[in-house]
C-alpha cells in the first residue's frame, strides 16, 4: 500500500524548502490553486440508498465491507478548506479477504464505446471504474450520468491527458485533477477522492508528487494487469484475453486491477468483455469498484 500520510514534518519542510533540485514550484502555490475563487454550482440534491458511499467530513467510513459500493465527497478541496475540515485521508486496510477483479476503464467517458461497456455490464451485473478526462466529461456528461447513476466507481483521469502539460511539475498535474475534480462534481454533485495517473505513477512520480497527493487527499491507482488495448498492435478481442490470461499467470493475484480504455477506437475492448467476465467468473473472481481500501496489488 502506497501511504495516505504526510507528517507535518515533511510537509513543513516542503514548504519550507521553496522548490527542489527540479525546479518544482513552491508548495504554497498549490494551496493558493486550491483558494482560487470558484464558479459557485448550485448542490444537486443527492437521493438517499443509492449505491455508494458518502464520505463523512472526517473521512472516518471509508473503511467498507463492500467491494462493490463507490465512494464520493461532497465536498470539493476548497470546500473543505473554507469549512476547516480535514483534506487528508486515514489509513484504511486494503481488503484481501477474496479474490477480486476491478475491471477499469480510463479516457471516457465518449458517446460510442462507453455505451456498449455500459450496456454489457449491466446485461453481466457486474460494476466497473471510470477513470475520466474532464475534457471528455465536458463533452459527454449525460454519459458520466449514467455510469454514476448506475453504480459504477468515477475517477479522475486529469483534464486532458497531454504529458508535456501535466507533468510539468506536481503543481501543473495537481492543477488538472483539482480542475476535473469540479466539473465532475457540478455534473454528478460529488466527486471522486480515487485518481490514475495517465502513463501511471512508475518513473513519473517523485516523494513531491505523493506529498501533493496526500495533501489532496487523493489516492492514486495504476494496474497489474493490463488488455494493452492502448498499444500500437491494437490487439483484437481475441488478442486481448489472451493478454489478461498470459498476466495473470499459474499463481494470479488475488486483486487483479484490469486496464482498459473506453473512448471511439476501442471497439475491440467492447467485443473482449463478456468473455472477460466470463472467464474471471469461472477462476474464481468477485467484481469490485476501486475505493481507498482497494489493495494496490
Amino acid at each position: 500500500m502506497k501511504k495516505f500520510l504526510v507528517s507535518a514534518l515533511a510537509l513543513t519542510i516542503f514548504s519550507v524548502s521553496g522548490s527542489t533540485s527540479e525546479g518544482i514550484p513552491p508548495f504554497e502555490k498549490l494551496e493558493n490553486v486550491m483558494a482560487k475563487p470558484i464558479q459557485i454550482i448550485e448542490e444537486i440534491k443527492l437521493p438517499e440508498n443509492e449505491p455508494y458511499i458518502l464520505a463523512d467530513e472526517s473521512f472516518s467510513n471509508l473503511q467498507l465491507e463492500d467491494i462493490d459500493k463507490p465512494i464520493y465527497d461532497k465536498y470539493s478541496i476548497s470546500e473543505r478548506q473554507e469549512r476547516g475540515l480535514t483534506t487528508y485521508l486515514p489509513e484504511v486496510a486494503p481488503y484481501r479477504e477474496e479474490k477480486v477483479a476491478y475491471l477499469t476503464f480510463d479516457d471516457g467517458p465518449d458517446a460510442k464505446v462507453t455505451p456498449q461497456i455500459l450496456d454489457i455490464l449491466k446485461k453481466e451485473n457486474v460494476k466497473a471504474t471510470f477513470f475520466v478526462l474532464g475534457n471528455m466529461v465536458e463533452q459527454n456528461p449525460k454519459v458520466l450520468k449514467r455510469i454514476f447513476d448506475e453504480g459504477h466507481a468515477i475517477g479522475n483521469h486529469s483534464y486532458n491527458h497531454v504529458y508535456s502539460e501535466l507533468y510539468r511539475s506536481p503543481y501543473d498535474f495537481v492543477d488538472q485533477f483539482i480542475k476535473t475534480d469540479e466539473i465532475i462534481k457540478k455534473c454528478i454533485g460529488v466527486r471522486p477522492l480515487i485518481i490514475r495517473a495517465p502513463g501511471g505513477a512508475a518513473g513519473v512520480f517523485n516523494n513531491d508528487y505523493w506529498n501533493m497527493l496526500d495533501y489532496c487527499g487523493y489516492v492514486e491507482y495504476d494496474w497489474n494487469i493490463c488488455t494493452e488495448d492502448a498499444t500500437a498492435s491494437a490487439p483484437n478481442a481475441a488478442t486481448q484475453i489472451n493478454n489478461v490470461k498470459k498476466q495473470m499467470g499459474d499463481d494470479p493475484p488475488r486483486a487483479l486491477v484490469i486496464l482498459m480504455h473506453s473512448k471511439d477506437g476501442k471497439e475491440e475492448t467492447a467485443k473482449a468483455l463478456p468473455k472477460l467476465i466470463h472467464m474471471l467468473r469461472d477462476s474464481g473472481y468477485k467484481f469490485g469498484v476501486v475505493t481507498p481500501m482497494t489493495p494496490q496489488y
